[in-house]
């Protein structure tokens, strides 16, 4: 190794432990914020204080104002009237500990991210890329309170939407950072047939519309009702009054407990049936990496519906419905990564058609040398 390299090559490997750090505190994010979600506790700190509300009530005093403010809100008055300071601290910390992990992701994204700047490693491309993150991140952190507060005033709950809109966004940050982790990383030309490439992006869209939906069935708490398999409301296919008595019909999509829910089963089914075909049209073309990929990603997804089902079954116990929500994030990692294995196969093909000695050229490096 040259001593150009060298140093370019500990660049890459520090930022690549960067983002792997950055993506993991998003998953646990994640799962922090089913929990908050499924005990009920987001709405138990009902301000919004990016700096001073990092410090939790440390006094008797501090406790009861928060209490109070609690008290305040219609989540209180009408479900839980009678609840004792301490279940009060319960809820409180599980809210608690989910801004906070918000904040730390923050500091732990952007600071090194500023120094890996000052020190002039990283190139126009990547800071475009990695800036735009960045502002996703910002946005999340708005998206999070105009979600709590739109449960502070009529409303003894968040909007399912925006509940399904702060999910979906923390995903796609978490997806972007994979992207980039595997834009990242030493691989060797991965070349595919081009419906590969496309079967496998309409699989990442499908999975990210999939996670939208399953947010709006549990904003709507729509688990706990219809928990019958493979039937639903009596049937396998509901009766259409019964799918769209609201008025007007969208409001369906995401008022009515029953549509809502039917909706993610039939995007579940027809997620697994194109994972499926992706899967056996990979193995016959002998796709290599391609092929390993598919596999991953449908026995994940076959995972995950089988977790789907039982957690319909029982009623969404909080231990199952956290292991579908973890599964969820395995199956979208998978779906990343295939979806830009094969993204990249087509970048590699294009430069090998265009080079004139038939060979792949080395991709030019993100990260500058000293």
């Amino acid at each position: 190794m040259t001593a150009a390299a060298a140093p370019r090559s500990s660049r890459v490997r520090a930022v690549r432990i960067w983002l792997t750090l950055v993506a993991t505190l998003i998953a646990v994010m994640v799962l922090v914020g089913g929990a908050t979600r499924l005990t009920e506790s987001g709405l138990s700190i009902v301000e919004w204080k990016p700096i001073t509300g990092t410090l939790p009530p440390l006094t008797d005093a501090q406790w009861h104002a928060a209490f109070d403010g609690y008290k305040q809100i219609p989540q209180y008055r009408e479900l839980n009237a009678g609840m004792t300071l301490g279940e009060f601290k319960t809820i409180f910390w599980w809210e608690w500990s989910h801004r906070l992990l918000g904040r730390v992701i923050g500091i732990a994204y952007l600071l090194p991210f500023l120094w890996f700047l000052w020190r002039g490693a990283i190139g126009p491309e990547w800071k475009r890329a990695l800036w735009g993150i960045f502002a996703l991140g910002a946005l999340q952190g708005a998206v999070g309170w105009w979600m709590v507060a739109s449960g502070l005033s009529q409303r003894t709950e968040v909007s399912q939407v925006r509940l399904a809109i702060h999910l979906t966004l923390a995903l796609i940050i978490y997806a972007s950072i994979v992207w980039t982790l595997r834009r990242l990383s030493d691989r060797p030309p991965a070349l595919a047939a081009a419906r590969l490439r496309i079967t496998a992006i309409a699989l990442l869209a499908m999975t990210l519309i999939q996670l939208f939906l399953g947010a709006l069935v549990a904003g709507l708490r729509a688990g706990r009702v219809f928990n019958t398999w493979p039937t639903i409301d009596g049937g396998l296919i509901p009766a259409a009054e019964r799918l769209w008595f609201e008025t007007p019909w969208w409001k369906n999509l995401y008022e009515n407990h029953l549509t809502v829910q039917f909706d993610h089963r039939m995007m579940a089914y027809a997620l697994w049936a194109l994972a499926a075909l992706h899967m056996i049209d990979a193995l016959r073309t002998r796709a290599g990496a391609a092929a390993r990929g598919a596999v991953g990603l449908f026995l994940a997804l076959t995972a995950q519906a089988a977790l789907g089902i039982f957690t319909v079954l029982y009623a969404v116990p909080i231990d199952l419905a956290l292991a579908h929500q973890a599964m969820a994030l395995v199956v979208l990692t998978l779906a990343v990564l295939q979806a830009e294995r094969l993204t990249a196969a087509r970048e590699d093909r294009t430069a090998l058609d265009r080079s004139p000695t038939g060979r792949l050229a080395v991709p030019s490096e993100p990260f500058r040398s000293a």
